[in-house]
């Protein structure tokens, strides 16, 4: 008898052979058992996971004697006919080369034929996805209603090239990629059989290439065999196939977790010069990585990982010092190299720089983060880790005005004191006291006036940054008992349409009346802008030149604001700087406005100063 491959002598012959695939052995078990047999089943799944032996296996339980059943003697000759191939009753039917509409035609018009000498007559199509648009229409409506002693059963890799028409008329049972685990059990009784001795090292070799594939798994080990007699270890496994060791892939990881760049590299050169395929070497660590953060996020829950002892006992040891968030960002380099080194010319050179990449990135910070911690710095905060303290109240005391000429390192001397907290009243006395009676009309250019609509800008741009840039550019013109007026220098006259409406207005008296100034009313009118006025009101505090230095009890504040009594800027930094002159083409061809223009889709209307 001539020899046969370990695929073929070991193929399953009924439901309990079949390895990784219960759900669906069990369903057709249950469906004979109970007596629901379709007219036609569709089976997919990757290749060596055994859709085709599952359509043979069901064929026998269809068309042994005594059948429809599960239980089918060994010795049955209708199963042995189907085993060999020489059924006349079951026939195979390769999809690829049996493509076209004449063939379907033809298989068409011998439906209709009883079966020869079992009680059905069944055709496997495998690769069915390769027949044409043509001979799937051709076959729909004997697929449909075909006669009673007719199954069908079709295989593919492909489901989503066959025609959704014959998806709909079929039974489709969905086969998984098989267990390493399982692989590598299967493999050693197949061994012992064979008497051949495998280290276990071999064996979880093997099952990682297969990737979940039986057949490929069986291929190998049967070629692994020839090559090396009855002893095989892992070492022959590496060398014949380029795999890389499960210990060297550990050590990389190891090397990458850690910032150790130059170890990195001389491993990964190590492996290179021994001949190691590079790009199962990234789709390994790739894949050691992704256990490493489902490791990390199931809290230790081997459940969900098909692992060794000894990797579990690694993933435990590697995850205490990282964070999901750089194992997160080092596999996403590793997925974008994997990617792209199919089609690399220089491999090598390609993941060198992934290597690098993904020991930078274990220590990246996101945008979010930095954002977050600009925001809290901004703010007063010092950062995310910044200690709290207790909002104490203190007295802030400044010296006397530092003048032009001084050193730019120069700072005045602060010096606090703690107080007790003020009254209620406070505040009505305190606006009484810097801004005289409440019946009083303030003009524009008053010291007071220009510093509460400073404080009054700020507090509304901490509601609505939206509405503070059109403050920006109005300035305050009066205010009354009742009405605060506002104006816009005839430039911006259109921004008043922008500002004028109710919800501004609430915005407006809502913080005013946290300054002190309840009940006031709000009007907007065109004015020209005092000479003397800075755009921002951050930069208008025209207080006199002669001030006396004031004290006043205010929170803490950050650094670069201007407490309320200091004493008022030089007059040439208060004074507002000459308007700068466009160029409309530059301003065109500027980098930035070019890249806005394209991300908004738009337009350039009008350039002004």
């Amino acid at each position: 008898m001539s020899y046969q491959v370990i695929a073929r002598k070991y193929r399953p012959q009924r439901f309990s052979d079949v390895v990784g695939q219960e759900h669906v052995s069990q369903t057709l078990s249950n469906a004979i058992a109970s007596n629901r047999i379709a007219h036609a089943y569709l089976f997919v799944g990757p290749r060596g996971t055994g859709k085709t032996t599952i359509a043979r296996i069901f064929a026998k339980c269809l068309n042994c004697t005594g059948g429809p059943k599960v239980d089918f003697p060994d010795d049955d000759p209708r199963c042995q006919e189907i085993t060999e191939g020489r059924s006349l009753d079951v026939l195979e039917i390769d999809g690829a080369s049996n493509r076209g509409i004449e063939e379907i035609r033809e298989l068409r018009d011998t439906v209709k034929y009883a079966p020869a000498t079992s009680k059905f007559k069944i055709y496997i199509i495998d690769e069915v996805h390769m027949l044409t648009k043509e001979a799937f229409n051709a076959l729909l409506k004997t697929l449909e209603e075909p006669p009673a002693h007719v199954k069908f059963m079709f295989a593919t890799t492909e489901p989503e090239k066959v025609l959704p028409t014959i998806l709909s008329r079929c039974q489709r049972f969905d086969l998984r990629r098989i267990p390493s685990a399982l692989i590598t059990k299967h493999l050693a009784h197949i061994s012992k059989l064979e008497k051949v001795k495998i280290d276990s090292g071999a064996l979880d070799a093997i099952a990682r290439g297969a990737e979940g594939g039986m057949r490929d798994a069986e291929s190998t080990l049967d070629q692994l065999i020839s090559f090396c007699g009855d002893k095989i270890e892992e070492a022959d496994v590496l060398s014949m196939f380029g795999l890389t060791a499960r210990g060297q892939i550990l050590g990389l990881s190891k090397s990458i977790l850690a910032g150790q760049a130059d170890v990195a590299l001389r491993e990964l050169n190590d492996l290179s010069k021994n001949g190691k395929d590079l790009g199962r070497l990234v789709s390994d660590l790739l894949n050691h990585f992704r256990n490493l953060l489902i490791f990390q996020v199931s809290k230790g829950d081997l459940g969900l990982l098909e692992v060794s002892e000894a990797e579990a006992a690694s993933l435990s040891e590697q995850g205490a010092g990282s964070s999901t968030d750089a194992l997160t960002r080092i596999m996403e380099v590793l997925s974008d190299c994997e990617m792209r080194l199919r089609d690399a010319s220089s491999k090598k050179i390609l993941v060198e720089v992934a290597l690098l990449k993904a020991i930078e990135a274990r220590n990246a910070v996101s945008i979010d983060n930095v954002l977050q911690q600009l925001q809290q710095l901004r703010n007063g905060g010092g950062g995310a880790n910044a200690p709290v303290q207790a909002a104490t109240p203190v007295r802030v005391l400044t010296a006397a005005p530092v003048v032009a000429q001084a050193s730019a390192t120069a700072r005045p001397q602060v010096v606090t004191e703690p107080v007790q907290p003020v009254a209620p009243s406070a505040p009505a006395r305190l606006a009484e006291t810097a801004l005289g009676t409440a019946s009083t009309r303030m003009p524009a250019g008053d010291g007071n006036l220009d510093q509460l609509w400073g404080n009054l800008v700020e507090a509304v741009g901490k509601a609505s940054p939206f509405a503070k840039s059109y403050f920006l550019e109005a300035h305050p013109v009066s205010m009354s008992k009742t009405l605060f007026t506002i104006g816009f220098d005839p430039e911006f006259a259109d921004h008043i349409g922008f500002v004028d409406n109710a919800k501004n207005h609430a915005l407006l008296q809502t913080k005013l009346g946290e300054l002190g100034y309840h009940g006031m009313q709000i009007k907007f009118v065109k004015a020209e802008r005092p000479t003397g006025w800075a755009l921002h009101p951050a930069e208008a505090v025209p207080q006199p030149a002669n001030a006396p230095a004031q004290a006043a009890s205010v929170s803490a504040k950050p650094a670069n604001k201007t407490p309320v009594g200091a004493p008022a800027a030089p007059q040439a930094a208060r004074e507002r700087p000459a308007p700068m002159v466009f160029n409309k083409e530059d301003f065109k061809n500027d980098p930035l406005i070019k890249k806005a223009l394209e991300v908004f889709k738009g337009t350039i209307v009008e350039v002004r100063a």
